[in-house]
């Protein structure tokens, strides 16, 4: 899947130098929650990347590379649910040199063009942390609607802090590509 600023690729064994990156980074990390708390050892990320490259009908995962063939991040689809024809995504741009770029943003669209258009899906929905203000920006403009709050869901450097749900149906992407 190709935009104008990234193509969504399959995870191929040779990205683990760049994954180890940024995966230790707490600026980086501090946006996914407490499965993904430094220092993520090689072996777990390894792991990942088998689970990544194995076809599932539950879980699709996928590279972000920009069009000069960079390594930016990942994004996926999990708990894929054909029957509700729903499914949760789960991005990060793991390099920050390609933060504020558009990256993530393109990167969204294009997931959810596979959702909606090859998987036949009604609803993918996220879930974000208040802080994370420039993700909650992205997804606004990708026509994410907030539906609900998590009140204090997330305890991170000495405080609470909320977690947003928020979703896109499939009438309300195909309206936002036809604009």
């Amino acid at each position: 899947m190709e935009g104008k600023l990234v193509r969504l690729r399959p995870y191929q064994k040779t990205d683990i130098e760049d994954l180890m990156k940024w995966v230790n980074d707490e600026e980086v990390t501090r946006y996914l929650g407490s499965q993904m708390t430094p220092p993520a050892s090689r072996s777990g990320e390894e792991a990942f990347l088998e689970m990544a490259m194995t076809h599932s009908e539950t879980h699709k995962v996928f590279a972000i590379e920009t069009m000069a063939r960079e390594y930016a991040g990942g994004i996926d689809l999990r708990v894929i649910d054909q029957i509700d024809r729903r499914a949760e995504v789960g991005i990060v741009i793991g390099v920050k040199d390609f933060w504020g770029r558009g990256y993530g943003t393109e990167a969204m669209r294009l997931m959810l063009r596979f959702a909606f258009g090859r998987l036949n899906l009604n609803r993918v929905s996220l879930r974000v942390f208040d802080y994370n203000q420039r993700a909650i920006k992205s997804y606004e403009k990708c026509g994410f609607i907030r539906e609900g709050l998590l009140r204090q869901d997330r305890y991170y450097d000495g405080q609470y802090h909320d977690t947003l749900v928020m979703a896109i149906l499939r009438r309300e992407f195909e309206a936002l590509a036809n604009q």
